[in-house]
C-alpha cells in the first residue's frame, strides 16, 4: 500500500512554521492517533522534534548504547540521527515517509533514505528501532521475516536495539485481572490510525510485542535477546545479537 504520507506532511508543516519561519498559514499542532482498542489521542508535533534532553529514558539509554555504524529504522524527523551525528558516529536513517526524509535533510542529517527496512542490504554495527520499534513488524507472523532480515544486515558482534510495550494491561483491572476477553489473535496486534489537518491516513497494522514473545522468536531465528531496560509504563528496551 502506498501511503498518503499524512505523517510527512505534518512534519514538513511543523518544520516550516517553527524552524524555517515560514509565512504558511498556521497548521494544527497535533496529529490525532487511535487504534481499534483505544480512543483518539493528540500527539503534539513538537514531541516529534524533541531534543535529547526531552527524550524518554528508554531512548536515552538506547542512544548511549550505540556504537560503530548505526542504522535508525523509521527515523522520523531525525532526532536520534542528529544526536548521534554530534557524537561523531557514522549514522544512516531510513523511513518510508517521503516528508520525513525531506525534513531530516533540511535539519542537517547527512545520510537518510526513503526506503523500507526489508530492502536494505548494507550491514551495520547497531540497528535502532525505537518508539515501539516492533510496530513495523505488524504481526507476530511477520516478526520472523523482519528479524531474519535484520539478522542478515547485522555485522558480527553487532546489536539490534529495539523497544516495545506489553499492552496486556489494557485488558486488565488494577489488580491484574482480565476485565474483558482477549482477542483470538495476539492481543498486541492492533489496527492503527492517524490523521492530520482533516486528512486521515490509510489504516495499518501495528504490533506491540511483549518481551517473552520477542525473546522466543529471537531464539527461533538465531538471535540472543536480553532486556536492558524495564520502564514504569510496561515498556522495555531489548538488545538482540548474533548467536555464537
Amino acid at each position: 500500500m502506498i501511503l498518503k504520507d499524512v505523517f510527512g506532511k505534518a512534519l514538513l508543516d511543523y518544520y516550516e512554521n517553527h524552524f524555517n519561519k515560514s509565512d504558511l498559514i498556521r497548521k494544527p499542532k497535533c496529529i490525532l492517533t487511535w487504534t481499534n482498542i483505544s480512543d483518539k489521542d493528540e500527539l503534539p508535533l513538537s514531541y516529534l522534534f524533541r531534543s535529547y534532553n526531552n527524550m524518554p529514558e528508554v531512548e536515552k539509554i538506547a542512544l548511549n548504547q550505540c556504537r560503530g555504524s548505526v542504522l535508525d529504522v523509521g527515523c522520523g524527523a531525525g532526532n536520534h540521527l542528529l544526536h548521534l551525528q554530534k557524537k561523531g558516529l557514522h549514522v544512516k536513517g531510513i523511513d518510508i515517509s517521503k516528508g520525513a526524509v525531506e525534513v531530516c535533510k533540511k535539519r542537517g542529517v547527512k545520510h537518510v533514505e526513503e526506503t523500507d527496512i526489508l530492502k536494505v542490504k548494507d550491514t551495520f554495527d547497531t540497528i535502532l528501532l525505537l518508539m515501539n520499534g516492533t510496530g513495523i513488524f505488524q504481526t507476530v507472523e511477520n516478526t520472523y521475516i523482519y528479524l531474519n532480515h535484520l539478522k542478515s544486515i547485522l555485522n558480527e558482534h553487532g546489536q539490534i536495539l529495539i523497544d516495545s510495550t506489553d499492552i496486556l494491561y489494557m485488558y486488565q483491572d488494577e489488580n491484574g485481572q482480565l476485565e474483558e476477553e482477549l482477542p483470538e489473535t495476539y492481543y498486541g496486534e492492533l489496527d492503527y490510525f492517524y490523521s492530520y489537518d482533516g486528512e486521515e491516513e490509510y489504516g495499518m497494522k501495528w504490533l506491540y510485542l511483549d518481551f517473552e514473545l520477542l525473546h522466543r522468536i529471537s531464539g527461533d531465528v538465531g538471535l540472543n535477546c536480553e532486556k536492558i531496560y524495564s520502564g514504569k509504563q510496561h515498556n522495555y528496551l531489548a538488545r538482540l545479537s548474533l548467536k555464537n
